[in-house]
C-alpha cells in the first residue's frame, strides 16, 4: 500500500545513515570469515598435494642412484609438515582467527531479528496514522472510532520508537568495535602464517645438503637431458 501511496511512509534519515553502515559491516565480516576459512582449506589442500607429489618423485628413486637419499629424505619433509607443521598451525589458527570471526558473525542475526522488528512496527504505526488521517478527514458515525484509533497509533509509535531508539543507540557502538575486535585476530593471523611459513623454510632448508653443490644452471642441466632424448631415436624430434 505504500508503494502504491495509499499509506504514508515515515522516513528516518538517522537510522538510514546507521542502517547503512551497519550492513556494510556485517557484509565485510562474513567475507572476511568466508575468505578465512577459505585460506585454511586451501592450506589444508596444499598440503595434500605436496604429499601426493613427494610421493610421486619418491617413486622415481631407489638407494642407489645419485639422489635417492634427496627423493627419501624430501618425503619425510613433507609428511612431517603435514603432520605437525600444518596440524599445529590449524588449531593455532581456528582458536585465534576462525572462532573470534565466527563468534562476531553469530551477532548478525539477533541485530537483524531486532531490525526486522522495528521495521515492522514502522509499517503498523504508519498503518494506523493513515488510519486516523483517513477518519479525520472523513469522520465516522461512531464517534468512538477515531479516539481508539488515535490511542492505537499511540501505541504503535511508542513500540517502534522504543526499537529505532535502541538501534540508532546501540549499532554505532557494534560497528566502532570492530578494529579493536579484529586487530588481534589479524595479528594472530599474521603470526601463524609466518610461524607455518619458517617452519617449513626451516625443514626444506635442510635437504640442500643432499643435493650435488653445483654451480650449473638448472635450466641448462634440463635443457642437456633434453637435448639427450632428442638425440634418441626412438624420440623422433
Amino acid at each position: 500500500m505504500q508503494k502504491a501511496g495509499a499509506i504514508d511512509k515515515t522516513v528516518d534519515n538517522e537510522f538510514e545513515v546507521e542502517i547503512q553502515r551497519y550492513k556494510a559491516f556485517e557484509e565485510k565480516t562474513n567475507k572476511l570469515t568466508k575468505e578465512s576459512k577459505g585460506y585454511l582449506d586451501s592450506l589444508r589442500a596444499m598440503s595434500q598435494t605436496q604429499q601426493r607429489l613427494a610421493a610421486t618423485v619418491h617413486n622415481f628413486y631407489d638407494e642407489a642412484t645419485p639422489l635417492g637419499l634427496c627423493g627419501t629424505k624430501y618425503k619425510d619433509v613433507i609428511d612431517l609438515l603435514d603432520t605437525e607443521c600444518r596440524e599445529q598451525m590449524e588449531n593455532s589458527y581456528r582458536i585465534t582467527v576462525l572462532e573470534p570471526f565466527n563468534r562476531l558473525c553469530a551477532y548478525f542475526p539477533e541485530v537483524n531479528d531486532v531490525i526486522k522488528r522495528r521495521n515492522k512496527k514502522l509499517l503498523d504505526y504508519d498503518a494506523m496514522r493513515s488510519k486516523v488521517r483517513k477518519l479525520v478527514d472523513k469522520p465516522s458515525e461512531d464517534p468512538q472510532r477515531l479516539p481508539r484509533a488515535e490511542e492505537e497509533a499511540n501505541l504503535a509509535h511508542q513500540q517502534y520508537d522504543e526499537l529505532n531508539s535502541l538501534l540508532i543507540k546501540e549499532l554505532p557502538q557494534l560497528v566502532d568495535l570492530r578494529v579493536p575486535y579484529i586487530e588481534p585476530s589479524f595479528e594472530a593471523l599474521v603470526r601463524n602464517q609466518l610461524k607455518f611459513c619458517d617452519d617449513s623454510y626451516n625443514n626444506l632448508e635442510g635437504i640442500k645438503s643432499y643435493f650435488p653443490q653445483e654451480n650449473e644452471k638448472l635450466e641448462t642441466k634440463v635443457e642437456d637431458v633434453l637435448q639427450t632424448m632428442r638425440d634418441l631415436s626412438i624420440c623422433g624430434m
